[in-house]
């Protein structure tokens, strides 16, 4: 091969920590893919009055997102590995552009379905990329800055949908967000392909003989289970939450949308002290407690009807449900063989959330069809306190 070729191929050299701009630009651009993905909860309730849907049907939409994100994050090595991550990463903004776009003019269910599942396919492909692109740009000594700024964008996100949703539908219906930031995602998108920095180098397809090698583990299983309860409890439960609060619960959609955001606030200290109980304690004892204790704080979502109760019932969840993940991932990567690990992490995120982000906010929209979201919720949170004893069952 020419020598101009392999340095058409190869990664670029690592940079110092210097580049703090190109950093915060893919950074911008994971939190415009996951604000992509939750900000059709806080607009639920308008969906759901607009265009007549049962809230079987709106937790459905949900599932469907997250199948579409499932089969972007399994697809995503073979289209990097001809683009280049670059690339790709310009790809997922524009698709989720296009996906809002479509969501925002959508007259009839189908059409938002469909949005939904390309939305989910249009977010999928970043995530691989982005991370590839992020440690590529820096020294490996400080990926743990690099990562810890872009772990800000799905706190962030979290915590900004709900206050965007209220602005918007203060002044607009419902339409007008997704309208917005999918403009803003094409123009990201495109600013990022003219003058973005990072990933300038091909993926890699997926190992198939790791992938055997893992389906074939019980420990890869039951992590997969563990990831599953901690996407329920977080992600899960915010997609129907403002539903239950508005139609159910009888709070105010402003107050509820607030609730939705300030939740959030406190899990981004959560997070930095569960990574020190994780060191600490060791991340079966860590996750043990979260689990149980977000368990517990899911069932009193459920239970909670005077308003001051739920919303600290709500705070408390949301802050304890945050706290799995240091331990979750130092769990994974103990338990997993080292030739496997980077493997372990892209097969077991997307089939969680199918089950975390898909099939919870539906079973929940079931129960809603008969008359109690609560139930769902409460059924979830049993389910997660049953999940916290399964570390047991993973040997590190």
């Amino acid at each position: 091969m020419p020598e101009r070729q392999k340095n058409q191929v190869s990664p670029p050299p690592f940079y110092r920590f210097d580049p703090l701009v190109p950093i915060l630009f893919v950074t911008l651009i994971f939190f415009l893919t996951f604000l992509a993905r939750v900000l059709p909860a806080p607009l639920m309730p308008g969906i759901v009055s607009e265009m007549a849907l049962s809230p079987s049907r709106a937790g459905a939409l949900f599932l469907i997102m997250s199948l579409g994100y499932f089969a972007a994050l399994i697809g995503s090595g073979y289209i990097s590995a001809v683009i280049f991550h670059r690339r790709t990463i310009a790809l997922s903004a524009w698709g989720v552009g296009a996906a809002l776009l479509l969501m925002a003019f959508s007259s009839r269910p189908w059409h938002l379905e469909v949005s939904m599942f390309f939305l989910g396919a249009a977010a999928g492909l970043y995530l691989p990329s982005g991370i590839t692109a992020l440690t590529g740009m820096v020294d490996p000594r400080h990926w743990g800055k690099a990562v810890s700024i872009h772990e800000l964008a799905p706190n962030l996100a979290f915590v900004s949908a709900p206050l965007l949703a209220e602005f918007f539908l203060r002044a607009f219906t419902w339409r007008a967000m997704p309208g917005a930031v999918g403009v803003f995602a094409l123009f990201i998108g495109l600013w990022f392909a003219v003058s973005g920095r990072g990933g300038d180098f091909p993926g890699t397809r997926p190992d198939m003989t790791a992938f055997r090698a893992l389906a074939g583990s019980r420990g890869f299983w039951v992590m997969v289970i563990l990831f599953g309860l901690a996407i329920s409890s977080t992600m899960g439960i915010y997609t129907m939450l403002p539903l239950y609060l508005i139609d159910e619960a009888g709070l105010e959609r402003g107050f509820a949308n607030k609730l939705l955001a300030y939740s959030r606030l406190p899990g981004l200290a959560m997070a930095l002290a569960a990574g020190w109980a994780s060191d600490y304690f060791g991340p079966k004892r860590t996750i043990i407690a979260v689990l149980g204790a977000t368990g517990a704080a899911t069932i009193m979502v459920g239970l909670s009807h005077n308003p001051s109760l739920l919303s600290f019932a709500v705070v408390v969840q949301a802050t304890i449900a945050t706290g799995f993940f240091p331990a979750g991932f130092s769990l994974l990567s103990a338990s997993t063989p080292e030739a496997y690990r980077s493997v372990a992490v892209s097969m077991t995120i997307p089939i969680a959330f199918v089950f975390g982000g898909g099939i919870t906010p539906a079973v929940i929209g079931v129960t809603g069809d008969a008359g109690s979201f609560a139930a769902g919720i409460m059924l979830m949170g049993g389910l997660i306190c049953i999940g916290a004893f399964l570390p047991l069952f993973v040997k590190s």
